[in-house]
């Protein structure tokens, strides 16, 4: 199959030690949408310095419900990448069907429409999300070759990384997805 054919929807990007931008060193994206017009991916390992409720407040949404009965609201926003740094975009099991939703797969949506943490606020949203500010995106075939110059690992995602897991966890486990030990990682390209 030919590169531009790829689609790596719904697949962790893991960012290769060769990896030099600052911004997407040590990161695991994961990819929302892949097609003939570039990408669009979310970072879910770099955490800001403020979680949903901090986030809700600053975009005037009430809380209606109190901050212990939701743990979701304690949960950190995470730096998404620096497409549109000023937005949010959230990222769940799919619930309901908000203004601008992308149902990625059966486990995964990708919301950019403030209902979705309007329901969050209120109690009725979804329990399983990760919220970011900003978005990565790359223009088409930027992001093709950037893997074949080994600058990103693929691998098929696993919801469990990105809802449930610990953030400082999220790298090596998306690693081991691909049965590699981040030791054993090299920043050097191998051919034959």
């Amino acid at each position: 199959m030919p590169l531009s054919d790829l689609n790596l929807a719904n697949h962790f990007l893991i960012a290769m030690p060769s990896m030099q931008d600052p911004m997407f060193g040590g990161t695991v994206i994961y990819l929302c949408e892949h097609n003939d017009r570039g990408a669009l991916g979310v970072v879910i390992n770099k955490p800001t310095d403020m979680n949903i409720e901090t986030l809700l407040e600053r975009i005037s949404i009430k809380l209606d419900i109190t901050p212990e009965l939701c743990q979701e609201t304690k949960k950190l926003v995470m730096f998404g990448g620096p497409v549109q740094d000023d937005r949010g975009f959230v990222l769940h099991a799919p619930l309901d069907d908000y203004t601008s939703t992308i149902k990625i797969s059966d486990q995964i949506a990708f919301t950019t429409s403030r209902d979705v943490l309007e329901a969050v606020a209120n109690g009725s949203g979804p329990k399983r999300l990760l919220v970011s500010v900003g978005y990565a995106g790359w223009s088409a075939g930027q992001l093709e070759d950037e893997i074949i110059r080994n600058g990103w690992l693929t691998v098929p995602a696993d919801p469990a990384i990105l809802f449930d897991m610990p953030i400082e966890l999220r790298f090596s486990a998306a690693l081991k997805l691909l049965g590699i030990d981040p030791i054993m990682l090299s920043g050097e390209a191998g051919h034959a």
